[in-house]
């Protein structure tokens, strides 16, 4: 047997543990054995049958057909250019962000999906690949070890009584968190190198209740969301104007209407009238109960010649785990027991720069009554994230932003509403020069006078001179 019929014999042999059925249109396993060969395949092609049908009906079926398939081909086909498990054109990229879908992987990887024969994962026929999973069981299985002694280890110490320890029951729940930390960490050794659980969180399959898929999805966001929501607290000055330092811990992308909105980014009023949806995504195992707070860093007050706050909309007690995929403010305003202050559309006066809405997802200690909140902030106004913060006893966890400007739709926004203010106007003030006025000097302020009147063409009037005309 030669050198390539022993490096084909493989693949072959993969290529035909597919579907030995002869398909009605070509598979992917036809399409992709074409690889191999220059000539046509012949399963590739479909069975016709001959009839004794006229010519002109033969010709009027031949019409038909063309003109189902040349209204079939166009959706099909921007179908595929849409599927974000293979698409590679950058415009279907940024629709489908927009539309809150991302794309799976690298645009090669989708490329190389799209071009690659069915072949299971696992069974690639590549010798070095074979020979490294080999060595990634060993090392799996050594972790596994390390797992099964830590977990006994764990429940040994949970059966111990508290009084064994010089301080008590304090030094027992420490050396539990230090132990449970030290698990999570194996958990995530046991499986980081694995390339069919990278490829499956890849794929947009992962199980977010595995420490293994927390760890790549915080890895991925602390790469580039992060250090842009990083930026953006800082430009906009976020801090120290509402906290005066904070460090989001939890991935909080906004989207209004099914379209994702980016940090800082500024929504037209009509979008913007409607609750958004908060996509969330938490890092860790842990249970919580948080509150939602949008509130308005910008409002203009005219008597103080200030800014002050506006609270937009306020939310308690909305169960977060990391499971948990998405937050609707809507359906959150319709739960019992959740809403304290109801959604009100961001808006801005003409004349007035940007306003600067925060959305905050904050941790609660325990269960906050809603009665009271609603009590101390049904007004809005003068809402203060820090007295919040300090008198309910919630620390931030989630951030994120966009801002609000005057536009076209805004009065209509505020009307419908029932906000007053749509006919205010603000205009800055003219602030004038504390120093006195300075002569003009120069070549062309000693030529102002009527006496240089044949230079004037040449010169720039500075002022009017007595006689000059």
């Amino acid at each position: 047997m030669s050198r390539c019929q022993q490096v084909v014999r493989p693949i072959a042999r993969c290529l035909r543990q597919g579907n030995p059925a002869q398909p009605a249109s070509p598979s992917v396993s036809a399409v992709t054995a074409r690889f191999f060969s220059n000539s046509t395949s012949r399963r590739d092609v479909e069975t016709t049958t001959t009839s004794s049908a006229t010519p002109a009906a033969a010709d009027a079926q031949a019409a038909h057909d063309l003109a189902a398939n040349a209204t079939r081909a166009p959706s099909s086909v921007r179908e595929q250019w849409m599927d974000p498990n293979t698409t590679t054109l950058v415009w279907a990229e940024r629709r489908l962000l927009k539309q809150g879908s991302e794309p799976i992987g690298s645009r090669r990887r989708r490329a190389a999906v799209r071009q690659s024969p069915n072949i299971p994962f696992e069974q690639l026929p590549y010798h070095a690949f074979q020979e490294a999973r080999k060595v990634l069981g060993e090392d799996r299985a050594q972790k596994l070890e390390a797992i099964s002694e830590t977990a006994d280890e764990i429940r040994k110490l949970e059966a111990r009584p508290a009084d064994v320890y010089r301080a008590g029951d304090y030094h027992k729940q420490k050396r539990l968190d230090s132990l449970r930390r030290h698990l999570e960490y194996l958990k995530i050794q046991a499986d980081i190198n694995d390339p069919a659980v990278r490829r499956k969180y890849e794929d947009g399959h992962g199980d977010m209740s595995k420490p293994i898929y927390r760890h790549f999805a915080e890895e991925k966001w602390r790469s580039m969301a992060y250090k842009i929501l990083a930026q953006r607290v800082q430009q906009f000055h976020i801090v120290p104007d509402v906290l005066s330092r904070f460090d989001p811990k939890m991935d909080l992308q906004l989207s209004f209407h099914g379209y994702r909105v980016d940090p800082g980014e500024i929504v037209d009023s009509l979008v913007s009238e409607a609750p958004p949806n908060l996509r969330v995504q938490v890092f860790d195992g842990k249970e919580r109960l948080v509150s939602v707070v949008v509130m308005d860093s910008d409002v203009p007050d005219p008597d103080k010649d200030a800014f002050g706050r506006r609270l937009h909309f306020l939310a308690a007690n909305v169960r977060l785990t990391c499971l948990t995929k998405n937050i609707s403010l809507k359906r959150v305003a319709e739960a019992d027991g959740q809403l304290a202050v109801p959604w009100l559309p961001p808006f801005s006066q003409e004349g007035a720069p940007y306003h600067r809405l925060s959305v905050w997802v904050l941790e609660q200690d325990r269960k906050l009554d809603v009665d009271k909140l609603k009590e101390a902030y049904s007004n809005r106004s003068r809402f203060s994230m820090q007295s919040f913060r300090s008198r309910f006893h919630v620390q931030p966890f989630g951030f994120n932003m966009f801002r609000a400007i005057w536009d076209e739709n805004t009065a209509k926004v505020m009307e419908r509403n029932g906000i007053p203010g749509a006919e205010v106007i603000y205009r800055r003030k003219r602030v004038y020069s504390l120093q006195s006025p300075k002569k003009a000097r120069g070549w062309e302020a000693k030529r102002q006078g009527p006496k240089y009147r044949q230079l004037w063409k040449y010169t720039k009037r500075i002022g009017k001179m007595s006689g000059g005309r």
